[in-house]
Parts: structure tokens; C-alpha cells; sequence
């Protein structure tokens, strides 16, 4: 697989170039607003290199494609729908359409839904009729929630990459000869497109690339886990702890003001982390580290055993509230933890 996934990186590196000029060209460009950290205009339809080059790489490479057609055809809606929105900007509810449509090729035509769990210490529970309708949300989720990271060069990129090595490694431990190698080459496609991305990047992958590979992560992330325990389901949204816990914040601090899900703000992770006098590049790389942290312990859950799940799963909820309320993801006010902590620091004293 080595020399296909080279392959398929060369020929993003390629394409990137060739597709930074026709955005230009065809004024598919963003300029610096408020909400902005970038302060030139810049091409974006990164995303189609990045698909491009992965599909060449995938078409041509010795892997079993039975079954992925449905998948490709999702991707395909997904892709015409981010490239659609970053040339005229669609409203929330036609690109909901678009990911619904694609969450549908997945589930219903393809049949990669999530049919049951193995629940510690209570036993199966089927899901029947909700599997498609509990699958197609999580299809929604993850791709929503690395769109809505995608706030600094090199950050949805960084993260994918990162999300996509955790899961192909984990494949190769679970022997999938299909997830693995799909995985593989999509982070080597993403790789290529890195090299342009990171700041100061002189493309976007825009919406196009961040439905896309939020599209790819979750369908891959159905195919190798599905079907599994309940402890081995919680792995794919530990892999994806940092987009997920941000748009999950996101929306609380949302419904605390009594403002629309859907409106934008300045208190993302990584704003927040700006706000702090961190740099984009060391926000950047800082958020890297969680996300590298956050696959570890995918990883280490993965393999613990039902009560050390549960107990990894305990502290990992309690680190990330702890950094929710140090940067204040919430509000600046919203402290409870880091409250009792201060108290309990004091008393010692």
C-alpha cells in the first residue's frame, strides 16, 4: 500500500497548485471578514484536490471496491454541495439537505448503519427501524462538527489527518482490509493539501473539503466500528473528542444566550485559545496535541476493560470540562469545577 499512498500524495501535491488558479479564476475566493484570523483573499476548493487525488489514488490501488459504490455517491452529493456553498453560499437548511441526501446513500442503499450494541453490564440492544435514522445522525454530527472547526489554516486538515491515522491504525489491528487502506489514502491526500494549509496557507479546502473529509471520517468510522460493544462505539467519538466537544459546546453556549444553533460566534476552542495571546500557529499546534491525546486514549479505550473504560471515560470527561471552563468555551463566567478545586486548594493552605 506504501507505494499507492505516496502515489496518491504526489498527486495532491500536484493538483493543489492547479486548482489554487482555478479558483482565482472562477472568483472562488475568501476574503478577510471580522470572524476571519486571515487577513488576504484567498482561493479556496482545496477540497476538490483533496478528493480528487484521493479518488484517483483509491480507483487505482489493488483494494476490494465492493459495496463502496453507495459511499462514493455520497461523497460525490457532499462534494457538489460544499462546492455549490462556497461559490454562492447555500443557506443551513439546503446544506443539511445535501447531508441528509448523502447520509442516505450510506445508510439505506448501502447498509452501513450501526444495528445493535453490547451495553456492559445490561446486554444487546437492538436498534430495528432506529438504525438508519441513529446512523444518519451520526453521519450529520461528525460532519457538522469538523466544518465548524474549520476556523484556522491547518486545523480541520491537522485534525483529519490525525483522526484518519488513529482509525486506519486501529484497522490494521482489527485486520479490516478495507477501512485501513481507505483510510491511508485519504490521510496521504490530506497531507498534500497540509503542505498548502498550514499557516499562512495559500488555500482553503473550504466547505467543500470540510463536509467532505468530515463525510469520509464518519462513514469509516461506522465501517470499522459498527456492530461493535458500546465501549468500542465510544472510540470513534473519542478519536474525534476535540471538533465534537466543540461543536457540543458550541451549542450549549448557544442555547445559554438564547441564540440560534446555527449562529456564528467568536468562542470556538481555537478563538478562545487566541483570545488567551497564544499565536494561530501555536493555537494550531496546540489543538494538534489534544487531538494526538484524544486518539491515545481512543486507543488505551479501546483495549481496557469494562470498568477501566468507564474509568478512563470519567477522567476524560473531567480533563475536558476542566479546559472547557479554563478557557472559558462556555462563557468566562462558568467555572464550577475549577471553583471547587480553588476552594479545596485554599482550605489546605
Amino acid at each position: 500500500m506504501f507505494i499507492w499512498v505516496l502515489l496518491t500524495f504526489l498527486i495532491g501535491i500536484i493538483l493543489i497548485p492547479i486548482i489554487r488558479k482555478f479558483a482565482i479564476l472562477i472568483g472562488a475566493v475568501d476574503a478577510p471578514r471580522e470572524r476571519h484570523s486571515h487577513k488576504r483573499v484567498t482561493p479556496t476548493l482545496g477540497g476538490i484536490a483533496i478528493f480528487l487525488s484521493f479518488s484517483i489514488g483509491f480507483f487505482l490501488a489493488p483494494i476490494d471496491k465492493t459495496g463502496f459504490l453507495p459511499v462514493y455517491i455520497g461523497a460525490l452529493i457532499i462534494i457538489i454541495t460544499g462546492f455549490i456553498d462556497d461559490i454562492v453560499e447555500l443557506s443551513p437548511k439546503l446544506k443539511l439537505l445535501g447531508q441528509i441526501l448523502a447520509a442516505l446513500c450510506v445508510t439505506v442503499w448501502g447498509n452501513v448503519v450501526i444495528e445493535f450494541i453490547n451495553v456492559p453490564f445490561y446486554g444487546q440492544i437492538d436498534f430495528g427501524w432506529l438504525a438508519v435514522p441513529i446512523s444518519m445522525i451520526w453521519i450529520i454530527a461528525i460532519i457538522n462538527a469538523l466544518n465548524l472547526i474549520d476556523g484556522l489554516d491547518g486545523l480541520s486538515s491537522g485534525i483529519s489527518i490525525i483522526a484518519l491515522m488513529t482509525i486506519a491504525g486501529m484497522a490494521v489491528i482489527l485486520k479490516d482490509t478495507f477501512v485501513a487502506p481507505v483510510a491511508f489514502l485519504l490521510a496521504a491526500a490530506v497531507f498534500a493539501f497540509l503542505l498548502f494549509n498550514f499557516p499562512p496557507a495559500s488555500i482553503f479546502m473550504g466547505d467543500t473539503g470540510a463536509l467532505f473529509l468530515g463525510y469520509m471520517i464518519a462513514v469509516l468510522s461506522l465501517m470499522g466500528f459498527k456492530n461493535v460493544t458500546f465501549i468500542s462505539l465510544l472510540v470513534p467519538l473519542i478519536i474525534l473528542g476535540v471538533p465534537l466537544s466543540d461543536t457540543f459546546f458550541a451549542i450549549i453556549r448557544r442555547l445559554k444566550k438564547r441564540t440560534p444553533i446555527s449562529a456564528a460566534d467568536r468562542s470556538h476552542i481555537h478563538h478562545r485559545l487566541l483570545a488567551l495571546g497564544f499565536t494561530e500557529r501555536q493555537t494550531v499546534l496546540l489543538i494538534y496535541c489534544m487531538a494526538l491525546l484524544f486518539s491515545l486514549a481512543g486507543f488505551v479505550f479501546s483495549f481496557s476493560t469494562a470498568w477501566g473504560s468507564l474509568l478512563l471515560l470519567g477522567l476524560l470527561i473531567l480533563c475536558i470540562e476542566v479546559v472547557v471552563e479554563f478557557i472559558g468555551l462556555i462563557s468566562e463566567d462558568y467555572r464550577p469545577v475549577l471553583n471547587i478545586l480553588q476552594k479545596i486548594h485554599r482550605k489546605r493552605k
